[in-house]
């Protein structure tokens, strides 16, 4: 899970510095190094950068997930 968690972690930022230069300078990333927007190779990561976007929401909403130790019971 923690591996699981790491790439998509990286995929994320990944995803974020791409949109930062698209913003920044009109210059896609992923498009330039796969082909072109259109590329089969280009889709698959912009899809790989928005499920690992999703999955990095799991631990915003689930206390515990992101592997913080949960509070001892009350007895």
């Amino acid at each position: 899970m923690k591996t699981l968690n790491i790439v998509t972690l990286v995929l994320v930022i990944v995803g974020g510095i791409n949109w930062g230069l698209v913003g920044i300078a009109q210059f896609d990333l992923v498009a330039a190094i796969f082909g072109g927007q259109d590329a089969m190779l280009a889709r698959l990561v912009y899809v790989l950068v928005g499920l690992s976007a999703l999955w990095q929401i799991l631990p915003l909403v689930s206390p515990g997930m992101a592997g913080e130790p949960r509070p001892a019971p009350r007895r």
